[in-house]
């Protein structure tokens, strides 16, 4: 698949629809950064009218998974990917525009090549922050990917 956030979001639709349906949306990808929006809407909401954690959850992993598939891909290796750990810290309430970025895609990149080097597994953790429209965060996600050369 080439990754492109077209791309990317029609591989939403039909492989992770839960994430479709509640409005996660990739608008840009590059080298080190991918970014993901989600409006707060009626479908995506939790009791006190804001955007569910679990919403928040899928978007924010989404920047960072977008990065290792991009990188495993790059590498022209058979790499299995993983999540084994995962953190969130909530400071706002997510109402409206949310953006979610991820900016270790040179880290990911590093460990990735360290994976294939060692032959053995690697495990990395990278961040993934929400902000609003007036660019203050909302949350803040920390993901262990494992990462591992298939043989």
């Amino acid at each position: 698949m080439k990754f492109t956030p077209r791309k990317i979001n029609a591989f939403l639709f039909f492989k992770l629809p839960s994430a479709f349906l509640t409005g996660v949306r990739v608008k840009s990808l590059s080298k080190d950064t991918a970014v993901v929006k989600v409006t707060h809407r009626w479908v995506n909401q939790n009791p006190f009218k804001s955007m569910f954690w679990a919403v928040q959850g899928m978007a924010s992993e989404l920047t960072t998974g977008i990065l290792v598939m991009k990188e495993i891909a790059e590498s022209n290796k058979k790499i299995s990917m993983l999540v084994t750990n995962m953190n969130g810290t909530f400071t706002k309430k997510a109402t409206g525009k949310i953006r979610f970025e991820c900016n270790d895609g040179e880290l990911i990149r590093t460990t990735i090549q360290k994976a294939i080097d060692t032959g053995e597994g690697q495990t990395v953790t990278v961040t993934s922050e929400g902000f609003n429209e007036e660019g203050i965060s909302v949350s803040k996600f920390e993901y262990e990917w494992s990462l591992k050369v298939k043989s």
